[in-house]
């Protein structure tokens, strides 16, 4: 306890040292994300298509596509994708390695997505925005594995368009453990949040369905509604809902008229609710004070 209580009072006296050890920390989180966001979707494809070859009892078209035997989070280390070129430790600095290589690969010179130090960027400092709101303690810790989770399902979404359960329900169980303790929000109004989020969009779902014919809206959608409900409570839904949803209408009409984006290609929602579940995280007391004392 005294350990503890020491660390806060130095962290108290320089408050410059935490953000810094966020960012550093956040830089190095953003690294792997980059992994788990290109990976983790190409690993659920080939599982998938094992799966549907075993059942159908056909040979799996895409066995021997790839050079590597083994294909996880973990195993192979990071390579160029043109020249298979083995990226060493120094290759991989987050953001400063692609900066110093001018955004190509050392080997082949090819280019490098600049999405990578772009994520690495957002993650630090959302890292040290969460650190600075809510100062040194467990329940910050918890909440940078919310917020790690909304970046790469965001961007799992946009390339995808998906929302990995590997993802969406351990946030949600987590969100339910942290509030067990009653952190955030009580235990009660955690779970009436994950009901809400999940039942309100699952009825939005099959309305829309029944007027329209069409499917406006995935399952994996109400899983991430869910999934911030356990978080942040019932109370916050309005605002999350509000917000993601103005967003997204916003975007959709922008892209329709700018770009000249057809109506019927599929818009990625969990982007807008991901977004507007960490603005309610960072300011969502600010927000439902103005938004009870606007229409209540």
């Amino acid at each position: 306890m005294l350990y503890s209580s020491t660390i806060a009072d130095f962290f108290a006296t320089y408050p410059l040292v935490p953000a810094a050890i966020a960012l550093l920390f956040g830089l190095i989180v953003g690294s792997f994300l980059n992994v788990v966001i290109y990976r983790l979707p190409t690993m659920m494809e080939a599982g998938w298509t094992k799966q549907c070859c075993e059942l159908l009892e056909i040979e799996n078209p895409k066995k021997n596509e790839s050079v590597h035997d083994v294909f996880n989070l973990a195993v192979p280390n990071s390579h160029c994708p043109n020249c298979e070129h083995e990226i060493s430790a120094l290759e991989n600095i987050p953001v400063i390695s692609w900066l110093l290589q001018k955004g190509k690969c050392r080997h082949c010179s090819a280019p490098v997505s600049a999405r990578y130090p772009i994520i690495e960027t957002v993650t630090a400092a959302f890292t040290v925005l969460v650190t600075i709101e809510y100062s040194y303690s467990w329940l910050t810790l918890a909440l940078l594995v919310l917020t790690w989770g909304l970046i790469t399902l965001t961007m799992i979404d946009v390339y995808h368009q998906l929302l990995p359960d590997e993802i969406t329900l351990p946030l949600l169980w987590l969100g339910l453990l942290v509030n067990s303790f009653g952190l955030l929000a009580s235990l009660e109004d955690a779970v009436w949040g994950a009901m809400a989020g999940y039942g309100i969009l699952w009825g939005i779902y099959w309305l829309f369905k029944l007027l329209t014919g069409k499917e406006g809206i995935g399952y994996g959608d109400f899983k991430l509604l869910a999934a911030l409900g356990a978080w942040l409570g019932w109370q916050s839904l309005p605002i999350i809902i509000l917000l993601s949803s103005f967003v997204g209408a916003v975007v959709g009409i922008g892209l329709i008229v700018i770009r000249g984006k057809d109506r019927n290609i599929p818009i990625p929602f969990g982007p807008y609710l991901a977004s507007a579940g960490f603005i309610a995280l960072v300011w969502g007391n600010e927000l439902t004070a103005l938004y009870y004392s606007i229409y209540l």
